[in-house]
This record gives structure tokens, C-alpha cells and sequence, in this order.
């Protein structure tokens, strides 16, 4: 199927999601529908043995469309991201993200949700949505999981940007590479995984997530309801988008 923001292919147990939305790929309520159309279309196929999100353009992803965080528009845009992660979840199977250049906000989200991370050299990382008066929701549920709570705290609450050397030293990511080597990097890092039965690869996977008690309903359906119950309530975090789409420092109220 033909996508707007999105190439998809599926070859030899490898389905690729490429975001393709220039110039650096803001993640827009149309191009989540279009990634969950493609994960739904791999759900049940037992030949998939791991999916490839990666990106053309300037920079893996600059975060979701802080425009579609406002008023009517921000529980149907929750729905449609939070989707994403529901339906990598549902799959079973590995998820590798291949990331270079900016990797920020719901961007950074989607990748470090991967079950594994590639990255070039020259890659940030961040969650800076707090700066803007809100919080992200799938980093709070991952971040904490795959970090530690020290480290996730650090990142989450003050909305920084790291490196990915950073990132590696941290457990954020898997592994760095030349930024110019990316996608021969990225094919030998995914043919180890290729090469094994999908689904052994499910059940592993299964009972690796069964070790953590890690379920994600379970986790962020709360994180849902401070983010849109609370959180969106408050005069700050309006404001902080408000000044964001306006280009001007916000001026908190603290309420």
C-alpha cells in the first residue's frame, strides 16, 4: 500500500517502516495513522521476524506535532501515538530502530521503545516536552525500565538533549556507529535476528517481558489519565505550548 509519510516493505522476515515526512519527519496525527495501518497489516504474520524503523531526511524524527497537543486535538493525537506502541507490543517480535541526527520528544519515544537501537555518531537524544509544559508519556512508562529511575529522572525532568555517547553509556541505546556507516551497520546488526525462527523470537521475547512484570496496559493506561486528565487540565502546560507555537518563552503560573 501506497503512504503519504511512510515506506514500508517487508522482505525476508524484515518489515522496515521508513518515516518519510520532510524535512525532519515531525510526527503528525496522518503519518501515526499510516505507521499503525502498516504494524496492523504485519499482526498475525508468521514469517515477520523483526521490525526496522528508520528515516530519510535530515534527522530521524523531531517529535510529534506540538499543534496537535491542542485542545480538541490532544486525546485523538494520544490515541493514535499511544497505538503505535500498543501495536509494537502486540507483534511480539523485535523492534530495532536505526537513528541518526536529531532523535527527539515522541521521535525519541518511538525509538527507545525499540526492543534494540542503532545509532550514528552523530545522533541526539532528548525529551525536551517538559520546557514546553507537558511530559511524555511513553518515556515515563520505558525510560525507567531500560535506564533506571536516576538516570530516566535526569532525562525526563529536565528535558536535555544527550549524544548518543551518552546514550550508550547510559542503556539507552545499543550501539554507536560512524554516521556515514549507518546503513551497512544497521544490515549487520539485523542479520543475526533474521537468521533465527520468528517464532522462537516471539516466545523469547514473551518471557523476557515476563521476567520484568513489565505489561504496558497496565503501566500506561495511569500514565494516559495524569497526561490528559491532569496534566492538560492546567493553565502551564496550555501556555507552554501556546508560547511554543508562538515562538516565545512561557510565562508560568505554576497551576
Amino acid at each position: 500500500m501506497a503512504y503519504h509519510h511512510i515506506l514500508t516493505e517487508f522482505k525476508q522476515g524484515l518489515g522496515t517502516i521508513t518515516l518519510n515526512r520532510p524535512p525532519v519527519n515531525v510526527l503528525n496525527i496522518a503519518m501515526m495513522e499510516e505507521i499503525n495501518d502498516a504494524l496492523k497489516g504485519w499482526l498475525g504474520k508468521k514469517d515477520l521476524k523483526v521490525v526496522l524503523f528508520n528515516a530519510k531526511g535530515k534527522c530521524f524524527s523531531a517529535g510529534v506535532d506540538v499543534g496537535e497537543h491542542m485542545g480538541d486535538l490532544a486525546p485523538k493525537m494520544i490515541t493514535a501515538f499511544h497505538l503505535m506502541f500498543r501495536l509494537m507490543d502486540k507483534l511480539g517480535i523485535p523492534t530495532v530502530s536505526s537513528v541518526y541526527s536529531s532523535c527527539l520528544g515522541g521521535g525519541c519515544e518511538l525509538a527507545v521503545f525499540s526492543d534494540l537501537v542503532i545509532a550514528g555518531e552523530g545522533a541526539k537524544f532528548g525529551q525536551p516536552e517538559i520546557q514546553v509544559g507537558v511530559f511524555p508519556p511513553i518515556a515515563a512508562h520505558i525510560m525507567p525500565r531500560i535506564m533506571g529511575r536516576k538516570a530516566a529522572m535526569d532525562l525526563i525532568l529536565s528535558g536535555r538533549i544527550i549524544s548518543a555517547a551518552e546514550a550508550l553509556q547510559m542503556g539507552l541505546i545499543n550501539k554507536v556507529v560512524k554516521d556515514q556507516d549507518l546503513e551497512k551497520e544497521t544490515e549487520s546488526f539485523l542479520k543475526p535476528y533474521l537468521g533465527l525462527s520468528a517464532e522462537v523470537l516471539r516466545q523469547t521475547k514473551k518471557a523476557i517481558a515476563a521476567g520484568l512484570h513489565d505489561d504496558l496496559e497496565a503501566s500506561l493506561v495511569p500514565i494516559e489519565e495524569i497526561y490528559l486528565g491532569k496534566l492538560m487540565k492546567t493553565h502551564d502546560a496550555q501556555e507552554g505550548l501556546k508560547a511554543f507555537l508562538e515562538k516565545r518563552k512561557p510565562v508560568w503560573k505554576d497551576e
